[in-house]
């Protein structure tokens, strides 16, 4: 009984920004618990590539190629799969990007995409989703925070600032939305070995630091987030909502 509370057999997610990183990690953490999988991002043979490898260890996979950032684009998207297709029982909100600079000469096109990425994007493929998963009064909304959520570094101002909000946002969408059977809830990675920290995890000094400074001693494995993705989109969370989980080897817990 306690193990078929994960089991998400029957159930299809949509992962956005999934051909690589974080996002494809999760979708096959979430195909290995039985989910059909729906891969988005914006380059079509990137997103069939990831699918193939996926399609190759028997998981069920689809693309669904749009701009998050296109409010119109995911909408119609988001509308016409549904029609086609069927329900998506599932969202997990990935997509994301990151620019570093000195906060006093960050470029102002850079701070724009950040936003238009990172947050805007939440609510672009957010609501189209939502507003199926209401009309059956169930589904499960998941937004990937960072710990930059709770925490700052020089040169990623803006990105903080993003991440900060996609926590407030997903606590908005489960203060709205709960009432109507779905879990809006959020993940906070920590620092993860990743494409989007590629530049971090070459830098000895920055990989030095990182590990006296997590509890745990080092960086982050991408299978390590799929456990809290699991628990987020099944019938084991189902009265989780609006919170954020950290998965951070213990970084926001510690001076």
């Amino acid at each position: 009984m306690s193990l078929s509370l994960f089991d998400l057999t029957g159930k299809r997610a949509l992962i956005t920004g999934s051909s690589q990183g974080i996002g494809l990690a999760l979708a096959q953490g979430l195909a290995a618990a039985g989910a059909e999988i729906v891969l988005n991002g914006r380059d079509p043979g990137k997103l069939e590539a990831a699918a193939d490898g996926l399609r190759a260890d028997g998981y069920s996979t689809s693309i669904l190629a749009f701009d998050v950032t296109d409010h119109a684009a995911a909408r119609a998207a988001v509308d016409g799969y549904e029609a086609d297709h069927g329900a998506i029982d599932i969202l997990i909100n990935n997509a994301g990007m990151q620019h570093r600079a000195p906060l006093e000469d960050f470029p102002e096109d850079a701070f724009q995409r950040l936003l238009q990425t990172n947050i805007a994007s939440v609510f672009n493929v957010a609501q189209p989703v939502a507003r199926h998963m209401i009309a059956r009064r169930a589904g499960k909304i998941v937004n990937i925070a960072s710990v930059q959520t709770a925490l700052a570094r020089p040169g990623i101002a803006p990105y903080t600032a993003t991440k900060g909000a996609v926590a407030n946002l997903t606590k908005g969408m489960a203060t709205d939305w709960a009432k109507y059977g779905l879990n809006c809830n959020a993940i906070a990675p920590g620092y993860f070995d990743t494409p989007l920290n590629a530049a971090l995890v070459a830098d000895p000094a920055f990989t030095d630091w990182l590990t006296k400074r997590t509890p745990a001693g080092r960086w982050g494995q991408l299978p390590e987030l799929i456990g809290a993705a699991i628990f987020l989109s099944s019938q084991a969370s189902s009265f989780v909502n609006g919170t954020t989980i950290f998965v951070d080897g213990g970084i926001t817990a510690s001076v």
